[in-house]
């Protein structure tokens, strides 16, 4: 089980920039998919830190996910484009 908590720094580091490519897109529609990449890739490196203790990651991602739900309801205000 140990490994497969470590392996998860791996998929959260993809979806983080899966996440970070969308997010730079003009399509608000694709924007938004990268908001809510952006809150999984924050899910799952909660789950990988709080296995090795880093209790800082943690909280940036705590911050970061506030952020990203700011982003994901202020981007569906946002005009369409």
């Amino acid at each position: 089980m140990n490994d497969l908590i470590d392996a998860l720094q791996w998929p959260a580091m993809a979806i983080t920039l899966v996440a970070a490519w969308l997010v730079g897109s003009l399509s608000r529609r694709k924007r938004t998919w990268g908001f809510w990449c952006f809150v999984l890739s924050n899910v799952v490196w909660v789950a990988w830190g709080w296995h090795d203790h880093a209790w800082a990651l943690i909280a940036l991602q705590v911050g970061l996910f506030l952020f990203n739900l700011r982003g994901v309801f202020k981007n569906d205000d946002a005009p369409a484009g």
